[in-house]
């Protein structure tokens, strides 16, 4: 290959690995979003990410939670009483289950019953 080549090359995994990461921040739902700012909604992600146990995720799920209620309460809103599911970024992982047609669910892979 020439330098121009691998530098295309590069280039473009470079901004599918951006595009992915740019639509999973805008597709994963977050509790109370219509009532922060961009920059707390990317925050608020970050921590979950960083979190290393289910439970510190849940942790911060539910502080998230408890400040969105007061902020709601604050400009005279209401939010469901409960916070979503949980899961919302985990759904979102691929794996064994995970995605869409994954190992495991209806319609994953696999040779299927009329191959």
């Amino acid at each position: 290959m020439t330098k121009n080549t691998v530098r295309i090359a590069l280039s473009a995994i470079a901004l599918g690995l951006m595009a992915s990461t740019a639509s999973f921040a805008v597709d994963a739902p977050v509790y109370g979003s219509q009532l922060m700012t961009n920059q707390e909604r990317i925050e608020h992600r970050n921590k979950l990410r960083a979190a290393k146990t289910a439970e510190e995720r849940e942790q911060v799920r539910l502080q998230h939670h408890e400040q969105m209620q007061l902020r709601a309460k604050e400009k005279g809103m209401t939010l469901p009483d409960t916070p979503p599911a949980q899961g919302g970024m985990q759904g979102r992982r691929m794996g064994p289950g995970g995605g869409m047609g994954g190992m495991g669910s209806a319609g994953g892979m696999g040779p299927g019953p009329n191959r």
